[in-house]
């Protein structure tokens, strides 16, 4: 395959009168990456690497969730999981999709799972990496010390809060060099950024958006989309015994755990990542089905 690029694989949508970047590439089924929330946070920083391996086998598809990146924010009249989860459903409709497979790390994985409880018949297979949503803390101190780092940063952007998150983020601090830091407080400093971002984040802390909002894990019993959860056991934004919970209540679900890795399993774990998720997301339907009832 042609060596996939920022620029080459680069495409917007009109959805709603409003713009929707996307990464595209691949043919075939199609796969949906839906990235995180962390400042400076892209689909192409999130899933670049990623992005090759799974164009080999699907159409694959990797949106800048609304607000981040290249694509509009709209007014979040719900917590921003629900109100990013409906225009992934409006991206399909853009895309002519009725149903996809999904690969979703920490917010991302709210937003599918979310998009799976709205629209069931839409998401065929889930595969979530430390996913916010379908889990709770049982153990460690809330927030986390990830989510803390996070809002030190919004609250005042410099490097070195920058440098303090993404710790949080990684098991091997050897993977901190300064081209990441550039890239991420670039990215996070462009105009707007910040504000969406204490937005997007904000409204998961609205008391009247709250009011209104059924929290996804408790609904977690009443799944019927296959799911695949990927955990690193060193996860520092979303603690690793969230990934017992969230196993425990879904009915159709496996568990795969990550040593020496934090919350980005996808860089941190990237090869092993890549196999364990190719193997659950094409493999035989009827095999897919029974696997979680052994979970």
């Amino acid at each position: 395959m042609t060596a996939l690029t920022f620029e080459s694989t680069r495409v917007t949508h009109d959805v709603d009168g409003l713009t929707f970047a996307c990464h595209e590439a691949g043919e075939g089924e199609p796969l949906f990456l839906l990235h995180g929330s962390g400042p400076g946070v892209s689909a192409w920083s999130n899933f670049r690497y990623n992005l090759p391996v799974f164009a080999e086998n699907f159409r694959t598809i990797a949106p800048d969730l609304p607000g981040f990146g290249g694509s509009d924010l709209p007014e979040l009249t719900e917590v921003y999981p629900v109100a990013a989860a409906r225009r992934i459903a409006g991206l399909m409709d853009e895309l002519g999709i009725e149903s996809a497979v999904f690969v979703g790390n920490s917010m991302g994985g709210a937003v599918a799972a979310e998009l799976a409880a709205l629209y069931p018949e839409r998401v065929r297979r889930l595969a979530l990496m430390g996913s916010g949503g379908l889990s709770v803390g049982l153990f460690a101190a809330e927030p986390s010390e990830g989510f803390v780092r996070l809002f030190e940063f919004l609250d005042e952007p410099t490097r070195e809060r920058m440098i303090a998150w993404v710790r949080t983020m990684v098991s091997d601090h050897g993977r901190i060099t300064d081209e990441l830091i550039d890239e991420r407080m670039h990215n996070a400093l462009e105009e707007g950024v910040i504000d969406k971002t204490r937005k997007i984040i904000g409204s998961m802390f609205h008391p009247a958006l709250r009011q209104k909002y059924t929290p996804l894990w408790t609904k977690a019993a009443s799944f019927t989309t296959p799911t695949l959860l990927l955990w690193g056991r060193d996860d520092r934004m979303l603690p690793y015994d969230q990934a017992h919970f969230a196993t425990r209540w879904l009915p159709e679900v496996e568990l795969h755990t990550f040593a020496r890795c934090g919350h980005w399993v996808q860089v941190e774990r990237k090869t092993e990542f890549e196999r364990v998720v190719l193997e659950f997301l094409t493999r035989k339907t009827s095999e897919v089905e029974g696997a979680g009832h052994g979970a």
